[in-house]
């Protein structure tokens, strides 16, 4: 069912939209090379589009990561996007639809249900739409609504309790654990809730999460669960307490998310088409059920590389911006001998291997990756959906090791970027 989403995307509309690509693809052919610009581009009803050489970025570097998607072995990529400057620089599509069928049919659950995430109808895209799942990418899009939720005053500042919005599920707030837990706990995955074990998959029909999508009543599974660690003392990536997240969300501002999403952030920026799942109980699943185009989930990645400002009206507070983006979890695994991997507020804030170069993410299962580089004025979006197989590299060592390497640091535009 589609429920609380601006215009509705159709096969029809999709075909219109692939026509229209492909005719501006062979006008494009005549234009000439777009000169970089010094003053702050903002998209339209479309991208504003350059080269990678206009924007200071190597093009045979560029080509040649295509051609390395294009064999395959990045996985199953379908959109890659790259934005330098406001400006889209590289932009290629591929169709992966007769795989995803026949992947299907090597599965023992063929049912289609919107949890079925080998299903075509559902996954990647939205019944034949251009919308495609963003999975955990969800989660930092729920990040700015809440953040606007807490500018608007909706929702207190981050170190107020968080479990006081979840006595109507029969939970008691001044339990030990529950007590301690703040806005910010949940924020940075910090909860103190035992959720799933390490190395503990999806595929596990015991994972909490598999669990928690196939139940009835999200939110009450999620609160059912113990707290097992001090909040706030330990990083525990929790898909369930993201959906806690979209229900605060709802419960302080009396909109379900989707709704709230929908007036005060996609329609500020220019996204009027999405589609959000939703639970049985009719809760937005704010863990990893949004659908965006990857043009459209760029918006977001660019509002915050411009501290929450679009075209003159900020859109979310710059001090949200920098908080959720920042490593308020330094290392989300200490343990490990890898670079640091941060975590802010629903945001992965990854080192670069110089160690100086910042870098925050919004990433998802099955090769959904949004990267946003403030020094270099760039974002890179990949939407793909490799499940069953390792690919060779991964789309943040194709940041790490053949975007960024292709760089000209000087011709990064730089006004306004999120420190």
């Amino acid at each position: 069912m589609k429920r609380r989403r601006a215009r509705a995307i159709t096969a029809h509309t999709a075909n219109a939209i692939i026509i229209c690509l492909a005719v501006a693809a062979c006008a494009s052919e005549d234009r000439p090379t777009p000169a970089a610009s010094t003053q702050t581009p903002w998209p339209g009803d479309e991208w504003p589009v350059s080269t990678p050489a206009a924007e200071g970025i190597d093009a045979a570097a560029i080509d040649a990561l295509v051609s390395d998607i294009d064999a395959g072995r990045y996985g199953l990529i379908d959109h890659f996007l790259l934005i330098r400057n406001g400006r889209v620089i590289a932009d290629h599509r591929w169709d992966h639809h007769d795989t995803y069928v026949e992947l299907l049919a090597a599965q023992e659950d063929t049912v289609e249900h919107q949890y079925n995430y080998d299903h075509p109808a559902w996954h990647p895209f939205y019944r034949d739409t251009p919308l495609h799942s963003l999975q955990s990418v969800t989660k930092s899009v729920l990040s700015v609504a809440f953040g606007i939720a807490v500018d608007a005053g909706h929702i207190p500042p981050v170190g107020a309790e968080a479990w006081p919005y979840f006595t109507g599920y029969g939970v008691d707030p001044s339990e030990p654990g529950r007590a301690d837990a703040s806005l910010e706990d949940f924020l940075t995955m910090r909860s103190g809730i035992s959720w799933a074990a390490p190395g503990q998959t999806y595929e596990d029909g015991t994972h909490p999460t598999t669990v928690m999508e196939l139940s009835d009543a999200w939110i009450d599974y999620v609160v059912s669960r113990p707290v097992t660690v001090e909040p706030g003392t330990r990083f525990d990536y929790n898909d369930g307490v993201s959906v806690m997240l979209g229900r605060i969300v709802h419960e302080a501002t009396g909109q379900r998310v989707d709704a709230w999403a929908e007036e005060h952030l996609f329609e500020p920026i220019g996204i009027d088409e999405y589609y959000w799942k939703t639970t049985p109980a009719g809760e937005v699943d704010s863990e990893g059920g949004l659908y965006l185009t990857s043009h459209d989930l760029a918006r977001v990645g660019y509002l915050m590389l411009r501290q929450g400002e679009w075209d003159g009206r900020q859109v979310v507070s710059a001090d949200w911006v920098r908080a959720s983006t920042s490593a308020v979890v330094p290392d989300v695994n200490p343990a490990n001998d890898r670079p640091d991997t941060g975590y802010g507020y629903q945001w992965w804030v990854p080192v670069h291997e110089d160690g100086e170069t910042r870098i925050f993410a919004a990433n998802g299962y099955g090769g959904q990756f949004m990267h946003v580089v403030p020094e270099h004025d760039l974002i890179s979006v990949f939407n793909g959906w490799t499940l069953h197989e390792r690919p060779e590299f991964s789309s943040w060592l194709a940041l790490q090791e053949r975007i960024l390497p292709a760089v000209d640091p000087g011709m990064a535009q730089g006004d306004g970027l999120t420190p």
